[in-house]
C-alpha cells in the first residue's frame, strides 16, 4: 500500500523515527536541493499560465506525451520508500527484501492490459468519472472519494513523517522544519502550477533518481571489480544470516503474510488514485498505453538497481569500522544504508547529490498525492455531489486551490502529530484500501455489465470498513500502537481477506439488486463498453 510510491511503503516500514539524530549539515546537499526547488519554482511560474481552466489544472490540458507521462508516472511511483526502503530491506533480509520490488512491479501489467486504454477513453479528470459513467453519479462518487481520500491521507502521512526523519539525518534540520518545508512546497507546486507543474517536477525527479541510482549501482559493481560471485560471497560472509540472505523466508514469517502483502502491492497499484489520474494527462488511449509500457520499463530497471545497491550495502558497509561504535554496534540508522553507501563509494559530494535526490523524491510524490486529493474534494464532492454537476469553472478552480491549501496544512499537522511513531500500518493501509475497494469497483465497472450503483456503494463500504477494522486489530496497531498484549487479527496485511471480500460483496449486492436504478445501470453497459473499446465520443482535451 501511495499507500504507497510515492507507496511510499518501505520507508515507513523500516524507519524508526524515534531515535533519529541530527547530523552535520551537508552544504552540497542543501545547495542541490535549493537548485531543484528553484528550477521547479520556475516551472511552476510558467505552468500557472496554463492552469486557468479545470482541464489545465487537473490534466495539464491532456497535452503530455506518452514518453513524458511515463517518466512522470515513474517519478510519482518511485518514492523515497522505493529507493531507501527497499535498499534497507535488502540490507536487513537479503533476497527476501525484494518482495516489495516484485509486488510493486507486477501490478503494472495489470494496469497496462486491463485498465490504461479503457480508462483514458472513459474518463475526464478522476477515476470516479469512470465509475460514474453509467452508475448513479452522486452515490458512487461518494464512495470513490472517501476511499480515494483515505488512500491519499494515509500515504501522505507516511511521506511527511518520512520526510521529517530523512531531513534530520541528511541536512541537520529539525523535524518540524522539514515537515513544514515539504508541506509549503507541495502547496506552491499544486495550487499555482496544477498538473502541468506537478508533471514536470515528477519528470525531473525521475531523471535524477534513475541517474543517481544508476551511478551508485555502477560504483558498487566497479568496487566489486564486476566479479558478481565474489561480490555475493562477501555479502554472505558479512551478514549475520549467512547464506539465508540468498533465499526467501527471512523477512515474512509465513506464507499467508507473503501472499497477503503481495496481493495488496499488486492490485493496490491499479487502485492508487494519484497514479490513475495520470492517464488523463495524455491525448488518447494509445498514448496512455504507451506511457504505462515505458513506465513499467523505467520502474523495473530501477528495482534491479535497488537489488544491486542493497547487496552492495551488505558487502561494503557491514564490517566497515567507520560505522561500528566502541560497543561493536552498527551505527547507520535504518533506511540510510543507500545514503551512507554513496558516501563510502563517492565521497561527500556524491552523498550530497543522493541526499538531495531523496528529498526531491518526497516532494514529487506528495505533489502527486495533493493534486489527487484536491481533485476528489473539488471535482467529485463539490461539483458533482454538492452542485449536481453544474458549477462555474472559476468557482471550481477556487475550491480546488482552497482544497490544496487545506490538504497541505492538514499534512503538516499530521506529520508533526505522528513524529516518532512507526507509520508502517498507514502505508500498508493505503495499499490495502486501494486493492480492496478501488480496484474491484474500477475493474467491475469496466468489465461486468451487472454491476449496480448499490453494489458499488455498499460493497465498497463493506470492504473499506473491513480493511480499517482488520488493520486496527492487527499486530502493527493493536499491539505496537495501542499497547495490547496480543493482536485480535494475527496478520499485519489483511489483503488476502479484504480483496476477495471486496469483489464478493460488490457481486452479491449487485446480483440481489432489483431496483429501477439497477436496471438503468445494466442497460448503460453497452454504450460504456463501446466507448471504452473505441474511444468514440470522447471529448478531446485541449489546453486552455
Amino acid at each position: 500500500m501511495i499507500l504507497g510510491a510515492s507507496f511510499s511503503m518501505c520507508l515507513a516500514a523500516a524507519l524508526d523515527t524515534g531515535d533519529v539524530k541530527q547530523s552535520d549539515k551537508n552544504w552540497f546537499a542543501i545547495g542541490m536541493f535549493l537548485l531543484f526547488v528553484l528550477t521547479t519554482f520556475v516551472i511552476t511560474y510558467y505552468s500557472s499560465k496554463k492552469t486557468t481552466s479545470a482541464s489545465g489544472f487537473y490534466t495539464a490540458g491532456g497535452n503530455i506525451t506518452g514518453a513524458q507521462n511515463a517518466l512522470a508516472i515513474a517519478g510519482d511511483y518511485m518514492s523515497a520508500a522505493s529507493f531507501l526502503g527497499i535498499v534497507g530491506l535488502v540490507f536487513a533480509n537479503g533476497f527476501d527484501g525484494l518482495i516489495y520490488s516484485v509486488g510493486f512491479l507486477v501490478g503494472w501489467p495489470i494496469v497496462l492490459f486491463l485498465i490504461a486504454e479503457k480508462f483514458r477513453n472513459l474518463g475526464k479528470y478522476t477515476f470516479s468519472d469512470i465509475i460514474a459513467f453509467r452508475l448513479d453519479s452522486k452515490k458512487v462518487r461518494i464512495i470513490s472519494a472517501i476511499s480515494g481520500l483515505s488512500v491519499v491521507a494515509f500515504y501522505l502521512i507516511a511521506q511527511m513523517v518520512g520526510a521529517g526523519a530523512l531531513i534530520q539525518v541528511l541536512f541537520g534540520l529539525p523535524y518540524s522544519y522539514a515537515v513544514i518545508i515539504v508541506g509549503a512546497l507541495m502547496i506552491c507546486y499544486v495550487a499555482f502550477g496544477g498538473m502541468h507543474a506537478t508533471t514536470w517536477v515528477q519528470i525531473i525527479k525521475a531523471c535524477l533518481l534513475l541517474g543517481g541510482a544508476t551511478l551508485l549501482a555502477f560504483l558498487v559493481l566497479l568496487t566489486a571489480k564486476f566479479d558478481l560471485g565474489s561480490y555475493f560471497q562477501t555479502a554472505i560472509a558479512n551478514h549475520s544470516k549467512g547464506e539465508a540472505i540468498m533465499s526467501p523466508g527471512t523477512f515474512l514469517p509465513d506464507t499467508i503474510s507473503a501472499i497477503s502483502l503481495g496481493l495488496a502491492l499488486m492490485f493496490g497499484t491499479a487502485g492508487l488514485p494519484h497514479i490513475l489520474m495520470r492517464f488523463f494527462t495524455v491525448k488518447n488511449a494509445q498514448e496512455a498505453r504507451k506511457s504505462v509500457f515505458y513506465a513499467t520499463g523505467f520502474i523495473g530497471y530501477f528495482y534491479i538497481l535497488t537489488f544491486i545497491i542493497g547487496f552492495g550495502a551488505i558487502a561494503f558497509l557491514l564490517g566497515n569500522p567507520e560505522f561500528i561504535d566502541e560497543t561493536g554496534k552498527f551505527t547507520i540508522p535504518a533506511n540510510m544504508e543507500a545514503i551512507m553507501l554513496s558516501k563510502v563509494l563517492g565521497g561527500d559530494v556524491f552523498l550530497g547529490f543522493i541526499s538531495a535526490v531523496a528529498f526531491a523524491t518526497i516532494l514529487a510524490v506528495v505533489a502527486g498525492l495533493a493534486i489527487s486529493g484536491a481533485s476528489a474534494i473539488s471535482h467529485d464532492l463539490y461539483v458533482n455531489v454538492i452542485k449536481d454537476g453544474s458549477c462555474d469553472p472559476k468557482v471550481e478552480m477556487r475550491v480546488t486551490k482552497i482544497a490544496t491549501i487545506c490538504l497541505g496544512i492538514i499534512a503538516i499537522i499530521l506529520g508533526l502529530a505522528f513524529q516518532g511513531q512507526n507509520v508502517a500500518f498507514m502505508v500498508g493501509l493505503a495499499f490495502a484500501i486501494a486493492a480492496s475497494v478501488n480496484f474491484p469497483i474500477i475493474l467491475l465497472s469496466i468489465y461486468w455489465k451487472n454491476l449496480t450503483t448499490n453494489g458499488a456503494l455498499y460493497g465498497g463500504l463493506i470492504a473499506l470498513v473491513t480493511v480499517l477494522s482488520l488493520v486496527v486489530l492487527s499486530p502493527s496497531v493493536w499491539v505496537k500502537v495501542l499497547g495490547n498484549e496480543a493482536a485480535i487479527f494475527p496478520y499485519d496485511h489483511p489483503g488476502i481477506i479484504t480483496i476477495p471480500l471486496g469483489f464478493i460483496a460488490i457481486y452479491v449486492i449487485s446480483k440481489l439488486d432489483f431496483s429501477q436504478r439497477a436496471k438503468i445501470d445494466k442497460e448503460g453497459f453497452a454504450a460504456q463498453d463501446f466507448r471504452a473499446q473505441s474511444g468514440v465520443g470522447i471529448s478531446e482535451a485541449v489546453a486552455h
